[in-house]
């Protein structure tokens, strides 16, 4: 695996080859803009590029990554700050990869006339045929490293859902399952990329997007985990974190039904539908908000988990065993907001699947 990583390294010498515009670089991070204007098209993009950069299957695989490396609270700081830089360092990745990609469109004159990465690799090959192997090296690393973390991701979650040993710390015949699904996935998504004509670009980006759509769900069931008292004890989320969890969450559902309008609509104006969206994403925000609180009034109050008098050391917090747990009870108001977000998860897969289908045909 650090061989992957350390292959990676090649992307400094691939950007300084493909003669970067670091002026433009800058302004485009500080002032983002879309070529081409803002269409339905590229709300599919930017929702693609979101799904990819923070995909729903990373909240599961974190957990479960810190469990399998036996980290206990006590080094929960060095997980963050590995975090943050796993972070900073896959952005400045993705950066150059963007910025290779603009200089082969430009190198060659075919902006907006290629369709997937391996195209990519084809126009820097047509400049400078080290500059193109490298690109294909730094797509096949990433790729490896893509397909052997979503699928241990994926092989986790069905551990943990039915109860079987899944542990990269177990051999093979103590964890045969856990070894056969993860194994199963990957020859599965190789057999998929093998198929002959199959549109890669096309399948990349739905896929994309819909890590995109899925997000918010993740995200609030996240959410809703992260202020359980009973499970994480002094660990809950502080208020300013459900905040910005809130907002990130709204943003996504602006970008997801900013989607699903212009899908529906394709001549809608997006930035008009982006206005009005807002405008009603706040009101369902303040209206639900004051909703809740006459409805929590209304409800008998249940007592939440005290901690002990004396506090509880942070570094030496357990979860107690899920026996233990008392089911969770929800209230009217939240069995109400998982119906809508059930719904929403419907809505936007079957429009993701129509979009996919207009894009296919031109």
């Amino acid at each position: 695996m650090f061989v992957f990583i350390a292959v990676s390294l090649v992307q400094i010498p691939m950007l300084l080859m493909s003669h970067p515009q670091w002026g433009h670089a800058a302004k485009s991070f500080v002032v983002p803009s879309i070529s081409g204007g803002a269409t339905s098209d590229s709300v599919l993009l930017i929702i693609a590029i979101v799904g990819t950069t923070v995909a729903p299957w990373q909240l599961f695989f974190q957990q479960s990554n810190v469990v399998d490396k036996r980290i206990t609270p006590r080094f929960i700081g060095y997980e963050r700050a590995d975090t943050v830089l796993g972070a900073f360092v896959v952005v400045i990745g993705a950066a150059a990869l963007l910025m290779t990609g603009d200089w082969a469109a430009r190198a060659t004159n075919t902006a907006g006339k290629f369709i997937d990465a391996g195209d990519i690799a084809h126009l820097l090959g047509q400049y400078s045929g080290a500059l193109g192997a490298i690109f294909a090296i730094v797509l096949i690393d990433a790729s490896i490293l893509g397909a052997a973390a979503v699928t241990l991701a994926t092989s986790y979650a069905f551990g943990d859902v039915f109860g079987l040993k899944h542990s990269l710390h177990r051999g093979f015949a103590d964890a045969k399952q856990f070894y056969f699904s993860y194994t199963a996935m990957v020859v599965f998504a190789a057999a998929i990329v093998l198929i002959p004509g199959a549109p890669l670009g096309l399948i990349t980006t739905a896929v994309q997007a819909l890590a995109g759509l899925l997000l918010p769900s993740a995200s609030v069931f996240l959410l809703l985990l992260c202020n359980d008292r009973a499970v994480l004890g002094p660990w809950v989320n502080r208020p300013w974190l459900n905040c910005v969890a809130a907002l990130i969450v709204g943003t996504l559902l602006l970008l997801s039904g900013i989607l699903m309008a212009t899908t529906l609509f394709p001549h809608f104006n997006v930035i008009a539908v982006t206005g009005y969206l807002t405008l009603a994403l706040v009101i369902f925000a303040v209206t639900a908000g004051l909703a809740l609180r006459w409805m929590a009034r209304r409800q008998p109050v249940t007592p939440a988990p005290q901690l002990p008098a004396r506090g509880v050391d942070r570094s030496t917090w357990r979860m107690p065993p899920l026996t233990l747990l008392e089911p969770v009870t929800w209230s009217p108001g939240t069995r109400l907001g998982m119906i809508a977000l059930r719904a929403y998860l419907i809505v936007g897969a079957l429009l993701l699947v129509v979009k996919a289908i207009q894009l296919s045909h031109g």
